[in-house]
């Protein structure tokens, strides 16, 4: 539990960078705490078989950020899309990959892959044109922590724009 507070000590602290640099602070804070085994300690957060399931770990009175778990089962993966406001995430347990899309004449295709082990970031400004997807293509579940600048109830409808390959 006191890696968890410091972590959210620290994104706290990140989230006042300005706001084409937030984005690079919140992963670079997030960074020393996402591998710890114990940052999640006391938490329920089971794997959903049916699709990834999304915890709310902090919601910033404010409204400014959310700080969220993504539990994954092997096999499940996130909609191809893009963000509408800022992102950070890091990898707490297991593989995750992030593939990379472009967007041409309103198709999208497949541009690049990488591999996010536990204890690695990634982060993205809000951009339509950053198109991604997670996936757990591993045999064992993954937990991503991942934070947005959105409210944790504005998740659902505001974050995500939606892209079909």
């Amino acid at each position: 539990m006191q890696s968890l507070k410091a972590m959210l000590a620290a994104i706290e602290e990140a989230v006042s960078a300005p706001l084409g640099e937030r984005h690079h602070a919140v992963a670079d804070a997030i960074a020393p705490y996402v591998a710890d085994p114990s940052l999640l300690d006391g938490m329920d957060i089971p794997v959903n078989p049916e699709r990834y399931a999304r915890y709310e770990i902090h919601n910033d009175p404010a409204g400014r950020y959310a700080v969220v778990a993504l539990v994954w089962a092997p096999g499940q993966m996130s909609p191809i899309h893009a963000h509408n406001a800022w992102c950070s995430l890091g990898v707490h347990r297991g593989v995750i990959t992030e593939m990379y899309y472009t967007n041409s004449d309103g198709e999208t295709v497949p541009s690049a892959t990488m591999l996010r082990v536990a204890g690695e970031t990634s982060c993205g400004p809000a951009d339509p044109t950053l198109i991604h997807r997670l996936a757990n293509l591993s045999c064992s579940p993954v937990i991503s922590i991942h934070c947005y600048g959105v409210a944790f109830e504005r998740m659902s409808t505001e974050l995500n724009k939606i892209y079909t390959a």
